[in-house]
């Protein structure tokens, strides 16, 4: 169930995923989510939302302002 609108259904779909911090921007496309059919929203699996943590530490370690990766990328 949707936490905003509060729709029983979602689909199977996939997202750019943005994070902020400092002065850096880290962008992942092609994330797998599931998406709310009435407005939206996303949503992340835990194994997503693990694997999403990995390629930001990663990417912390190593970008300057951004960084542009594919969540199918692998992660070193």
């Amino acid at each position: 169930m949707c936490f905003y609108c509060k729709c029983k259904t979602t689909k199977p779909s996939v997202t750019t995923h943005v994070v902020t911090f400092d002065n850096c921007v880290i962008i992942i496309k092609n994330v797998p989510c599931e998406e709310c059919e009435e407005c939206g929203e996303k949503y992340f699996s835990d194994e997503v939302m693990s694997r999403l943590e990995k390629i930001v530490e990663k990417a912390r370690e190593i970008a300057s302002e951004v960084y542009v990766t594919d969540y199918n990328n692998k992660v070193a």
